[in-house]
């Protein structure tokens, strides 16, 4: 609105036919016209016709432009379209402003802003202080049609409504929603920023819903910017059966990195799925923090914490972020992990040193103090390359763990360990006759170990662990008019020292680990520290790809270990038990749209039967997308949970017409037999809203927190914000 004002008094006053005016503004005005005349008698300028004036990258255009130099007094007419360099466009019937520059009018205005805002008003008025007024007032971010009857999807219709230049702020006086032309909300006061403006402070548009826990929720952000650099969040939620929850979210920036904080705070006493209390009163809550910092251009540093004061305090209130990585390091699931790290890198050098602290929030392991303190963990490798004569590496690392072995800790668990590790490896890449590629190679590392002898009847443990040996490759690549295909037959063999897992040494880093495809073509299995695979080892597997013309694309990979020596500390779980491994392989293929699939297998060495499997597919065809991940663990290779692991995530999105879909997902464990997720929900969308409403179950159980049913329903109005359930 105060650009249209502007820019108009800038172009009409800069004019070469006023020569006195010109003087006061050095910057000159392009005028073209039909016809330009001159009233003598009333001292009157008549532009007609086609009219432009071009002025500091501004146009206004209209069919007649008069300036009566008596009054002062310029007059637009007829088709009046203004131009800004921003891409900001004002059109009206009729404009008139005087030479001050300090106030004006149009009749029958309308804005379309480069945000894609459009306002429309019967009058506009521009006033010296910076406030510009809309009388009769509409604003939509809506593509406004011209068909007859056609409306926007919404529309913010107001008896007045003031464009404040000074704070970038639209405030709106009367103000009614209207959802296809029918009034759904009345509001008497209500403002927004003006949507080209940049970060502004106040309120934010609240989050409304409900459930079994907390009954009715009202949730309302204020959001207020603290400098250039930094801002703050601060939320109080309302609750209709538990007491509020004060919640809190500061961003800075600074010269040499970031930093994030979010929180929340309450007091309030335990509570289960129906919001039925229970326990003591006391102050509860969680911060998740992270900031990253550089030092100079090798050098780093950085931290991440993450902390409640109840294992289930984030699912009550259903607070998100657990699964963001803060550092170094991720955390597992209902798993929170804080960490204190530095960080160098150099084109031949890494290394890192962090402290680690979990906090386990899981039915099965509530005792925090079984997951250890690592103070510190560092690693460092040094990179060499030799030419001709390969390429080779020095790596360190050192870790100290520690438990409170008087808070519940197990007597097979080692409260306390400390470990060193120090390494080299070389590695060469020779191409034989026939296309043959080899690569020998060699690795030893040294490891020193001080433990707790109550748990592992040792006190200090050393050993020297190492492998030597070659990978043998035959890439066969032939290019065709409708596709490449390539088949790379891989045979490893190599041969490491014996002996190399020592019972008393603590199963930390690798307690998760299992042998796959990744890992086939490598000396030593295992990717951490505390197993070795050592003995004799044999990995043939084959490698394929091929790749159309039209953009299609396969690749596959399938092989397997044989070892020369059963070692008794890999289990079945590691697919190294025994004296050879179960066949690995992975497959993908990329159809475009139609259909993209990614399969991960573990079929037995035997008999064939899936072990493992992990399949994922996304289509899109028609008026569906859908996207499915199954997965299953057979319970023959969970020997520490005698179990099977088996679930689905699966959703699909069905357009109905150009703007209604339905939308449904389900994710489903089928080993306890219930829906973890499911729902469904109908939405509609165009290009300046969408709005949704959601059924959704959870069936799943964890401690005091059981089934749930809710509605939920959320809608979002470009340039507004969005409105509904969080």
């Amino acid at each position: 609105m105060g650009k249209w004002a502007s820019l108009f008094f800038a172009a009409a006053f800069a004019c070469p036919a006023l020569p006195a005016l010109a003087q006061e503004e050095p910057e000159k005005v392009i005028l073209e016209a039909d016809d330009i005349s001159e009233e003598e008698d009333s001292n009157i300028i008549i532009a007609t016709g086609t009219v432009e004036a071009s002025y500091g990258g501004r146009v206004l255009r209209a069919d007649r432009i008069v300036y009566d130099r008596r009054t002062g007094k310029v007059r637009a007419t007829g088709n009046v379209v203004i131009l800004d360099a921003d891409g900001t466009q004002q059109f009206a019937d009729e404009v008139e402003v005087n030479e001050r520059l300090d106030d004006g009018y149009a009749v029958g205005f309308s804005t379309r802003l480069p945000a894609g805002g459009v306002a429309t008003a019967n009058s506009a008025v521009r006033q010296p202080n910076g406030i510009n007024a809309l009388d009769q007032a509409i604003y939509t971010a809506c593509e406004v049609c011209e068909e007859e009857g056609k409306r926007p999807t919404w529309a913010l219709r107001a008896r007045r409504a003031i464009l404040n230049e000074n704070n970038d702020l639209i405030s709106y006086r009367d103000a009614l929603l209207e959802i296809g032309g029918f009034p759904v909300f009345y509001l008497p006061y209500f403002f927004h920023p003006d949507p080209t403006a940049g970060r502004r402070s106040g309120l934010l548009v609240p989050r409304i819903g409900g459930s079994s826990r907390l009954g009715f929720v009202y949730s309302q952000p204020y959001y207020k910017v603290l400098s250039k650099s930094s801002d703050i969040t601060v939320t109080p939620s309302f609750f209709s059966r538990v007491r509020p929850l004060l919640e809190v979210d500061y961003r800075k920036k600074f010269w040499s990195g970031d930093l994030n904080l979010a929180g929340s705070i309450t007091f309030e006493r335990d509570f289960d799925g129906n919001g039925n209390q229970f326990g003591e009163e006391k102050v509860r809550g969680h911060i998740f923090a992270d900031g990253d910092f550089d030092i100079n251009q090798t050098w780093r540093w950085g931290f991440g914490v993450e902390r409640a004061s109840d294992d289930l305090f984030t699912r009550r209130y259903s607070i998100d972020g657990e699964d963001v990585r803060r550092g170094l390091f991720d955390g597992q699931p209902r798993t929170l992990l804080s960490q204190l790290y530095a960080v160098g890198q150099t084109p031949d050098f890494y290394a890192d040193a962090s402290l680690l602290f979990f906090q386990d929030l899981r039915a099965t392991n509530p005792n925090i103090a079984q997951a250890p303190i690592t103070t510190p963990f560092v690693y460092a490798d040094k990179y060499y390359d030799f030419g001709k004569y390969g390429r080779a590496s020095l790596t360190g690392s050192a870790a100290i763990l520690s438990r409170d072995a008087d808070d519940g800790v197990t007597a097979d668990i080692n409260p306390d360990s400390r470990r060193i590790s120090i390494g080299a490896d070389w590695n060469l890449t020779r191409v034989l006759p026939g296309g043959f590629v080899a690569e020998p190679f060699a690795e030893v590392r040294g490891d020193y170990y001080n433990l707790d002898p109550d748990a592992s009847g040792e006190r200090t443990v050393t050993r020297a662990v190492g492998s030597v040996g070659a990978k043998l490759s035959w890439p066969l690549l032939r290019q065709g008019k409708t596709v490449d295909l390539l088949i790379e037959p891989t045979v490893l063999g190599a041969w490491g020292l014996s002996n190399t897992n020592d019972p008393a040494i603590p199963i930390e880093d690798s307690q998760l680990f299992e042998f796959d495809e990744t890992r086939l073509f490598e000396a030593n299995g295992f990717s951490n520290f505390d197993l070795y695979e050592g003995d004799g080892k044999l990995s043939v597997g084959i490698t394929s790809s091929a790749r159309f013309k039209n953009g299609f694309k396969f690749d596959a990979i399938a092989g397997r270990r044989w070892r020369s020596r059963v070692d008794t500390a890999f289990d079945a779980a590691t697919n190294l038990e025994g004296n050879s491994s179960d066949w690995v392989g992975s497959l993908s293929a990329d159809f475009g749209r139609a259909l993209k699939l990614e399969t991960r297998l573990r079929l037995d060495a035997s008999s064939f039967a899936v072990n493992r499997v992990d399949v994922k597919a996304s289509t899109q065809f028609w008026r569906v997308a859908a996207s499915a991940r199954y997965f299953r663990i057979d319970e023959d290779i969970r020997p520490t949970v005698p179990t099977p692991d088996e679930g689905i995530d699966a959703g699909v999105r069905l357009r109905l017409t150009r703007n209604y879909s339905v939308n449904y997902r389900q994710l489903r464990d089928f080993t306890a037999g219930n829906d973890i997720l499911q729902s469904v929900g109908l939405a509609y969308t165009d290009d300046c809203s969408r709005f949704e409403i959601i059924y959704q179950r959870r069936e799943s159980i964890d401690r005091s927190i059981g089934r749930e049913n809710a509605v939920l329903f959320r809608f979002s109005l470009k340039t507004l914000g969005e409105f509904g359930t969080g």
